[in-house]
């Protein structure tokens, strides 16, 4: 087994020295005697068997060789800081990882800038998120494996905090026949392809947005989607937040004609255990909340926060 010639303590010397420019300045920011700090460089130099650093005047500069070996040792001490820290923070109870469900309807936007916010205060921890779709929300919910879940129904026997209402529009592209049609009931859209995305329940007996049409597509998200919808192929109900682009650009074109054009379905922060949820979990909660699109909303009316 390899043992180290060289300790941890001899390259954070040199890498003050080099930082503050010098031994005089580096034993004053370390608490240590210059002597002290001229002996630990001697001796790493030594060890490595090349020179790290050369005086010239007053100041000490790295050698060519210093340069990458310092390069090295900065990720080498930054890596010890955080293994170290991440052991504290376990002590104290704060978790190795944590783990989100997302229903798909939920805009990545928002989770994004949770998760921004969190990296700063994250001390190390991780962040899994899966994207789940109806009963394999429901699954997550009720199974161990998430601290977290954002879903589109709160199941019997727990509590919900609101992150708001996501519209779904029945959509498809302008040159498909639906479009041309002054009105559209569900046994019209039965009679066209309709595409769908797929339940990621283990026992899903249904997709999303399924009106029971003879012929369907399915598809594992809403990219995917809309991306076949713009080649002319069948109609879908799509996230607004996802669709408007596309609306804007004249690429699809809502099916306002027909009699159930939108819906709204109430997205909601769920979490499972909460006797076993953590400081840091608790913690992305709070931001999960604050970054929704239903905080986003209070915010632009006059009197928001």
């Amino acid at each position: 087994m390899y043992r180290p010639h060289s300790t941890l303590e001899q390259w954070r010397i040199l890498q003050a020295v080099v930082d503050c420019g010098g031994y005089a300045k580096a034993a004053a920011e370390l608490n240590k005697s210059q002597s002290s700090l001229n002996h630990a460089v001697a001796k790493l130099q030594q060890l490595m068997g090349v020179p790290l650093l050369e005086v010239k005047g007053r100041k000490a500069e790295l050698t060519p060789q210093g340069r990458v070996l310092l390069r090295r040792s900065r990720t080498l001490t930054a890596e010890i800081e955080q293994l170290e820290l991440l052991a504290t923070n376990l002590e104290q109870g704060w978790e190795p990882e944590i783990k989100v469900s997302r229903e798909i309807l939920y805009p990545t936007q928002a989770l994004y800038q949770a998760m921004s916010r969190f990296y700063p205060e994250s001390r190390g921890t991780r962040v899994t998120v899966i994207d789940n779709v109806i009963s394999g929300t429901t699954h997550a919910i009720s199974g161990p494996s998430y601290d977290l879940v954002i879903s589109g129904r709160t199941p019997p026997g727990h509590r919900g905090e609101a992150l708001g209402v996501i519209k779904m529009i029945l959509v498809c592209h302008p040159a498909h026949p639906l479009a041309r049609e002054t009105e559209v009931d569900e046994k019209r859209l039965a009679q066209e392809l309709q595409i769908v995305i797929r339940d990621t329940g283990p026992e899903a007996d249904k997709d999303l947005g399924w009106l029971k049409a003879e012929h369907r597509w399915t598809f594992s998200n809403f990219h995917e989607a809309i991306a076949i919808l713009k080649e002319g192929v069948g109609f879908c109900w799509v996230p607004e937040h996802l669709v408007c682009p596309h609306l804007s650009d004249g690429s699809l074109v809502h099916l306002s004609q027909a009699r159930v054009d939108f819906a709204m379905i109430p997205m909601t922060l769920i979490v499972p255990n909460p006797d076993r949820l953590g400081p840091a979990a608790t913690r992305f909660a709070e931001l999960l909340v604050e970054a929704s699109p239903q905080a986003q909303q209070a915010n632009t009316f006059p009197g928001g926060r």
